[in-house]
């Protein structure tokens, strides 16, 4: 890799947020790499800025594992500029009911928290060489769901979210003494195949009255990884049409 063009490493980018925010990307000229459980639809991979996309589950900590070593590989001594852990799950019931505290498999705890927790520790420790190098920034996608009770995100997905907020703030200390500067951005109601059927009862409760589209969260991501935000560290941004103010 030449060192003429900012890079960007994005998870969880075959769909919704992910997606667009690799085409928010790739407009403003970014080289793009990726990651997802499926290979990215042929339609969005044409644009040679896509330099690579790899298939890996990162709720597995041996796709974890597997993920750094390949990405290492890619870059060699080349910067980093922005990792954005965007990958994440909440899963249902097979009655499609909300995952609580008192129903559903601790197994399916542990797997939230791998992919939704885990692997962005992960994926930070991995690359800190190179995101140092590159005097980047990391973007966790945290949920309104992490700060208050919410009707459809089960309690696994909640919790993880709240812990990964959490780690949001740590990392931005320790990772200041390297140069790299941590953030997070909170997506409320967002129109991806995420959302549940039933989400547009919850319009009445947003300021904004509308449901956000995936560019809202792309734009601000961008942001957080702009040289315009280089003395923003620590900060988790709602993107939610004002609905956490409730």
């Amino acid at each position: 890799m030449t060192q003429d063009r900012r890079t960007l490493l994005l998870t969880g980018a075959s769909r919704g947020i992910g997606h667009a925010t690799v085409a928010y990307f790739m407009a403003r000229g970014w080289r793009i790499l990726t990651c997802s459980r499926e290979d990215a639809p042929p339609e969005c991979r044409r644009d040679s800025q896509w330099s690579h996309h790899i298939v890996a589950d990162l709720a597995d900590p041996e796709g974890q594992a597997g993920f750094v070593a390949e990405v290492s590989a890619i870059l060699g001594d080349a910067p980093l500029h922005a990792l954005v852990n965007n990958a994440g799950k909440s899963p249902k019931t097979p009655y499609k009911e909300r995952l609580g505290c008192l129903n559903g498999a601790l197994e399916g705890w542990r797997s939230v928290f791998e992919l939704n927790f885990f692997a962005p520790l992960v994926l930070a420790r991995g690359f800190a060489a190179a995101l140092h190098r590159g005097q980047g920034a990391i973007v966790n996608v945290t949920s309104i769901a992490g700060h208050s009770t919410h009707p459809f995100a089960g309690s696994a997905y909640s919790t993880s979210k709240a812990a990964l907020s959490g780690l949001t703030r740590e990392m931005a200390v320790e990772f200041a003494e390297i140069g790299v500067r941590v953030n997070a951005v909170a997506p409320g109601e967002i129109e991806t195949a995420m959302l549940s059927p039933e989400t547009e009862v919850l319009i009445p409760r947003i300021p904004l009255h509308r449901l956000g589209q995936p560019v809202d969260v792309a734009s601000a991501i961008h942001f957080l990884c702009s040289p315009e935000a280089s003395y923003i560290t620590g900060t988790e941004i709602f993107i939610t049409g004002g609905q956490h103010l409730y």
